[in-house]
């Protein structure tokens, strides 16, 4: 099993670890409503299922 000659100091090791970064995801904003979601997915907004900027279900109220 190999192992390392020589122990690797924290700046070295942090200095590899600097291109690991997170990404802002990107969101796309609806024709109809005006909200903010991921693209190439539905969204929930006051009861109703958009899709592409139609309503593709409404939500039921239970009584």
């Amino acid at each position: 099993m190999a192992h390392p000659k020589r122990k690797i100091s924290k700046t070295r090791r942090d200095k590899r670890r600097t291109h690991y970064k997170l990404t802002a995801p990107g969101l796309a904003q609806c024709p109809t409503t005006g909200e903010f979601h991921l693209p190439h997915r539905a969204y929930w907004l006051d009861g109703k299922l958009y899709h592409k900027g139609q309503v593709i279900m409404e939500k039921e109220v239970l009584a």
